[in-house]
């Protein structure tokens, strides 16, 4: 990589390579330690003598800028520099785009990353069992992964992804969850979120109507949004969606049937009948979001809204971010024939493809049977700490929570019984390392019904007893 210098002219050439890397150094560019080319390799990437960039190195060093390490080249100096690169500053301007960046900035990221707040030792946060996820088996697939995409280098992939994932996500969809489809059904997508994200930039104008679960996924909801939608908030009782509220004029409706997020039921068979005959008579798609169904623990399975939909109209959307890791960035979308170019296109205008090297590595981890192995592994894990959470919620925890059922996933919700304080039980459960969470942030327009997200996939097993001993102790107290 070549170092940035430009010369202009041929006058006091040392002095201009001096002061653009003096300035380099002093705003933070040129970090502490970092190497400066040999005198011989700038000269000749600048056109110009040897001599004249020995001169002004040679003032760099003079200055303390610089230092040389027999046999090893030159350096800057660690002493003199002023910390990391400083954000350049600019006057106020008014912008011809300022409105629409103003909608942007009026809108706040729902579930904030990891680190933008320190997790308790007993955290109830959503997510997975990342201590449990076949590293070796992973490693083997990521090196495979890599000599294929060696194989292919400088050429760009399909944007709908490489076949042999399309091939490898069909099977197991249809395996897992009935999902009837074929490969050129199948989009690969940089996790469930930008498949939600490439249906609305097809399928949405602003003013148009989208349905959504209230309480729901406010990503979702949010990512409607964004693309003008005017969001219908549609609330939810124990059999899921009331398709019955569902208005006129709805283009697109988003659902999670198997596990309703967050609550937890799943939608009963006659509500799926009747959301398939209400999208019919509005002509609107249905996405149906799978985001964690891969984990059942009661009752026999139910069918999915893509395997019901005899009309086209059901966008399935699943990850794995869920099931392995949420740093893989992988999802999918198996499409409907009627938006299924649509969304290849925008997927290409978006960011081409997703990563070849973890396609080929995926598809290699499905088809070598280790997802498999590691859900049926996750699963017997979650089934405890889930039988351990419903186990006290039944008994020294009954005066206070009352467990929404649910037969799926690795969160469930617990609505409270009593006038409780919850925004004071979060505060003093922090207080006592336990990270409880409200389900208020879920709620859109719907009044809330107080009660607590309870993720059980991320702690520790041994975890959950005396965290929820802890969490009995505040609740006796705050009574």
């Amino acid at each position: 990589m070549e170092l940035h210098v430009v010369i202009d002219g041929d006058k006091d050439l040392a002095g201009q390579i001096y002061r653009q890397i003096k300035e380099a150094i002093q705003a933070g560019r040129l970090a502490a330690g970092e190497q400066v080319p040999p005198s011989r390799l700038l000269a000749q990437q600048l056109k110009v003598s040897r001599k004249t960039v020995s001169e002004a190195y040679a003032r760099l060093t003079v200055d303390k800028l610089l230092v040389g390490q027999i046999g090893s080249g030159t350096f800057v100096n660690e002493v003199n520099v002023q910390g990391p690169p400083r954000a350049r500053q600019f006057a106020s301007k008014d912008l011809a785009g300022a409105a629409a960046l103003k909608t942007w900035l009026g809108r706040s990221v729902p579930l904030p990353p990891p680190g933008s707040e320190r997790r308790s030792g007993y955290d109830f946060v959503g997510g997975g069992a990342k201590g449990h996820f076949p590293v070796s088996e992973w490693r083997q697939c990521v090196l495979h992964g890599l000599r294929k995409s060696q194989a292919d280098r400088s050429f760009y992939s399909y944007a709908e992804g490489l076949p042999v994932l399309r091939e490898a996500i069909a099977r197991h969809t249809s395996f897992a969850r009935g999902v009837q489809c074929v490969p050129m059904d199948v989009l690969v997508t940089n996790g469930a979120q930008q498949a939600i994200d490439l249906i609305a930039r097809v399928l949405l104008e602003p003013g148009c109507t989208v349905a959504v679960e209230d309480p729901g996924y406010p990503t979702a909801r949010m990512a409607f949004a964004s693309q003008g939608a005017n969001i219908a908030s549609i609330p939810v009782d124990d059999e899921g969606m009331i398709v019955d509220q569902i208005p006129d004029r709805t283009r697109l409706i988003y659902v999670t049937p198997a596990h309703q997020f967050p609550l937890g039921m799943p939608m009963s068979l006659a509500r799926r009948k009747a959301l398939l005959k209400r999208a019919s008579e509005l002509g609107a798609i249905i996405i149906e979001d799978d985001y964690d169904s891969e984990f059942r623990y009661e009752g026999r399975p139910t069918d999915s809204l893509q395997s019901m939909d005899s009309e086209g109209l059901v966008a399935f959307v699943g990850t794995f971010s869920k099931s392995m890791q949420p740093e893989l960035r992988l999802g999918y979308l198996i499409a409907p024939p009627a938006i299924r170019e649509a969304v290849a296109i925008a997927k290409h205008l978006s960011d081409w493809h997703a990563p070849t090297m973890l396609q080929w590595a995926l598809a290699k981890f499905i088809d070598d049977g280790y997802l498999q192995k590691h859900i049926r592994r996750c699963h017997a894990i979650y089934a405890s700490r889930r039988a351990q959470l419903l186990s006290r919620f039944a008994t020294d925890l009954a005066p206070w929570l009352q467990p929404i059922a649910a037969t799926a996933g690795f969160h469930m919700t617990a609505l409270t019984r009593s006038d409780i304080d919850i925004p004071l039980l979060l505060k003093l459960a922090r207080r006592v390392d336990v990270g409880l969470y409200s389900t208020d942030v879920f709620y859109h327009e719907i009044p809330p019904t107080p009660g607590l997200f309870f993720g059980y996939g991320a702690i520790e097993t041994l975890d959950i007893a005396p965290a929820l001993d802890r969490v009995k102790a505040i609740l006796t107290e705050i009574a």
